[in-house]
């Protein structure tokens, strides 16, 4: 059995926090605002993998009135989503992604950014796909006022070889 899964996540962007994006820091004069360290890939690929097994969403399992969990690295919040997956039965097969972002240029970070989904989801690099896209000019994301990602994974029920 195979299941899709999509997530979408947008964060914006202010002075006084670190840019991460993928679990990998980008050197920029501003970083994403949120409850955690804010980073929008690995909440949308987090969401995606909740969605394709009808799990609700990150907020269910890191809800931001949490205290507790103020600034939590997005890597924890990902590798427990996609154990809620392992415990299921299904690994991954493949993602896609996409970050959007008039700025910083993303094009130095892809392959950092791939390796290191790939680390964390325990998966070859071929198996993950990162692109930038620009929005354009248009709404908040255009205006260099936020951060917006996209994910889609597609999962397997079996082992990786198909059993």
């Amino acid at each position: 059995m195979i299941r899709i899964g999509s997530g979408e996540d947008i964060h914006l962007l202010v002075k006084g926090r670190k840019l991460i994006l993928g679990g990998v820091e980008i050197p920029f004069e501003y970083g994403l605002l949120g409850h955690s360290d804010a980073d929008a890939l690995l909440h949308a690929i987090a969401d995606a993998f909740l969605g394709a097994l009808a799990l609700g969403d990150i907020g269910q399992l890191f809800p931001p009135s949490d205290k507790t969990i103020e600034g939590i690295d997005s890597k924890i919040i990902l590798k427990r989503c996609y154990d809620l997956v392992k415990e299921k039965g299904y690994h991954l097969i493949n993602l896609d992604a996409n970050v959007v972002t008039e700025a910083p240029k993303l094009k130095p970070y892809i392959i950092p950014i791939r390796e290191s989904l790939a680390k964390l989801l325990d998966v070859d690099i071929s198996c993950v796909s990162v692109k930038a896209k620009t929005n354009e000019g248009c709404d908040a994301v255009g205006e260099k006022k936020a951060i917006r990602t996209n994910a889609v994974v597609l999962i397997k029920k079996g082992d990786e070889y198909g059993q």
